[in-house]
């Protein structure tokens, strides 16, 4: 049984469609990566996973159960992130948790206990006595991930957790969602971070205007999403004669040149010139006989690598920019 499932999930404000037929798979223990331009969906959908928002109509379901009609057994089994907490003044770090964990029915030394084990877990144990509001960003976000792990829930939903942060504060968030993933929790993250998903999420679902374009490994994202190939090749010398005997290569669609750095020499910096060549492999043609062609034609080849195509290049090509 997949641990959260959306069957033609779809939520309306007025004439706008926020979510439109939404059917989403989450197995036990993945870690699903949700990805979409502002206004596609993605917070829509988390909330109403966390129950906190009713659909229009369609169905969620958390481990079997369906949001709307068995709330009360769903929100023990989830632990919802919003991209910014919020707390009372002057509220100290465990004064903070306590609250929550009080919130949860979770009393005396077992209270004290599991607020000491997320902190230590989060490594803010040496914020315990500071004041929430003088945290930065960074540290309040992995408090905000702290408070929802109180109650030990099965679901994790993440909207943005990443957002805001500075390059250290994101090192330390991957590492602790790395953590969480490899204690079995359920995790639906949403980031506009691709890199950093790729290396999370064993799957990601791309959404856009409400509507799920593609859901499914990340691999197999980026096979999707690979059309052609683009070359990039440096010969030694006399690069426009390569391209114009490139251009005659069947397969060769496009050929635009550009310079970049190649190290530096007694001169200063040198630039060279890079052919980025496109190519149609369809009906067989490969590639490789591009070596040849230009080595018979009497050019020595400096550089030949093909571009790959990452989780950013997957989203640009898979959706069209469109926001509600």
């Amino acid at each position: 049984m997949p641990m959260i499932e959306t069957i033609n999930l779809t939520k309306r404000y007025g004439d706008l469609v926020a979510l439109d037929n939404l059917n989403l798979t989450i197995e036990d223990g993945s870690c699903y990566g949700f990805i979409g331009p502002n206004g596609a969906g993605k917070t829509t959908t988390i909330k109403i996973l966390a129950t906190l928002l009713k659909p229009s109509s369609g169905q969620a379901q958390i481990n079997g159960l369906t949001i709307g009609y068995q709330n009360r057994q769903i929100r023990p089994l989830i632990g919802y992130v919003p991209d910014f907490m919020g707390s009372y003044e002057d509220m100290v770090v465990t004064e903070y948790l306590e609250f929550f964990a009080a919130a949860y029915n979770i009393h005396g030394m077992q209270r004290k206990k599991v607020v000491a084990d997320v902190l230590e877990l989060t490594e803010l144990s040496y914020k315990a006595t500071a004041e929430v509001n003088s945290l930065s960003r960074g540290m309040q976000q992995r408090l905000s991930v702290a408070r929802v792990l109180l109650h030990d829930p099965r679901v994790l939903l993440m909207d943005e957790p990443a957002s805001g942060l500075d390059p250290r504060a994101r090192i330390e968030m991957r590492e602790l969602l790395k953590e969480l993933k490899r204690m079995g929790k359920t995790i639906l993250i949403s980031s506009h971070i691709l890199p950093e998903l790729a290396e999370l999420c064993n799957e990601v679902g791309i959404i856009e205007r409400g509507k799920l374009l593609f859901s499914g490994s990340v691999r197999s994202a980026l096979q999707r999403a690979k059309v052609g190939h683009v070359i990039h090749v440096a010969v030694a010398e006399r690069t426009a004669e390569a391209a114009e005997v490139l251009k005659k290569v069947p397969g060769v669609v496009k050929i635009t040149i550009a310079e970049e750095d190649a190290g530096i020499n007694s001169n200063g910096t040198r630039r060279a010139e890079i052919m980025h060549v496109s190519f149609d492999d369809t009906g067989g043609r490969s590639y490789t006989d591009i070596p040849n062609v230009l080595v018979n034609a009497g050019h020595r080849i400096t550089k030949f690598t093909e571009e790959a195509v990452n989780l950013e290049t997957a989203f640009m090509r898979l959706t069209k920019g469109l926001v509600q």
